[in-house]
């Protein structure tokens, strides 16, 4: 079972970084430093926007609307950050 909560861990950790690198792009299109018609930076959106949007709907869904910020990838990194205390200080010290 310890085996089980380690690979969770280990891809909730995996999600932190494709959240992270998905604010980065966006970043990176918004201010024209890369352009999205490039192939590649196409391939790697499209992974990333399918990879996040899944969770990021349903967040931007509730929460208002701040104009052309989006706080919903901050929102999803606290829940996970949350999520993987819960694991590491509730439930893997009490799983044998």
């Amino acid at each position: 079972m310890r085996a089980v909560l380690d690979v969770v861990l280990i891809v909730l950790q995996l999600y932190v970084y494709v959240i992270i690198a998905s604010a980065i792009l966006s970043w990176l299109v918004a201010f024209n430093v890369v352009n999205r018609y490039n192939d590649f930076v196409r391939s790697i959106w499209n992974l990333v926007t399918a990879l996040t949007e899944p969770l990021l709907k349903p967040i931007r869904g509730v929460i208002p609307n701040f104009g052309g910020i989006d706080i919903s990838p901050v929102i999803l990194l606290l829940l996970i950050f949350f999520i993987q205390r819960v694991i590491e200080e509730y439930i893997y010290p009490n799983v044998f």
